[in-house]
């Protein structure tokens, strides 16, 4: 988790720490700097500097904080669904169907996860809060009978998963993209058909 955050700025912050998140979207970690942050959130530059200390603090502060929204949104969305196939399709549907600029900050955070330590940490407590709404969901269909999987619960749940970030990535590539619709109907076809389920 992080251990570079400094404590300035009071509810002013989360105001600034969106607008990084805007900029980090449009011009990627290395290029998010201090002066597009102070022309997207009218913030004075002095005063980032006195809120992160560092542009490489402020950036790392905003994809935390940015990651941890989306997940605290996937976790309610979850417990929203009390049916073990709906569940699974609306958390699919909800990775599917993210903006351009949210599968953009992600792919940011995951490339950042691999060369900064505190990133890195922080991913790896993301990725089993992200996994684990996927994972509960099959794991119940087993118990009630809805799916009969031939592999175990953990290997399906990381298959989906690792298909949705490949399909993120994939998004955010220059060129022609598939659309969403599209592979929405392919891939459940394909999560049905290894679950072995009613859905």
């Amino acid at each position: 988790m992080p251990t570079r955050r400094r404590r300035a700025g009071g509810t002013k912050r989360a105001a600034v720490l969106d607008a990084v998140v805007t900029v980090l979207a449009e011009r990627g970690f290395e290029n998010t700097r201090f002066t597009d942050v102070s022309l997207a959130s009218g913030v004075a530059i002095s005063t980032l500097q006195n809120y992160f200390g560092s542009r490489e603090d402020m950036v790392i502060e905003a994809m935390e904080v940015f990651t941890e929204r989306e997940v605290a949104a996937l976790e309610a969305m979850s417990a929203a669904e009390a049916d073990p196939w709906r569940r699974l399709v609306v958390l699919v549907d909800r990775s599917l169907h993210n903006s351009a600029a949210t599968r953009r900050v992600l792919v940011e955070f995951w490339r950042s996860a691999m060369r900064d330590d505190d990133i890195g940490a922080h991913s790896a407590g993301v990725r089993t809060r992200y996994r684990e709404p996927f994972l509960a969901a099959v794991r119940e269909g087993v118990q009630r009978g809805d799916f009969t999987p031939a592999y175990d619960a953990d290997t399906v749940t990381d298959l989906l998963l690792s298909t949705l970030a490949g399909l993120t990535i994939f998004a955010v590539q220059r060129g022609p993209a598939p659309s969403p619709e599209g592979l929405r109907d392919v891939l459940l076809a394909e999560l049905r058909s290894v679950l072995g389920g009613k859905g």
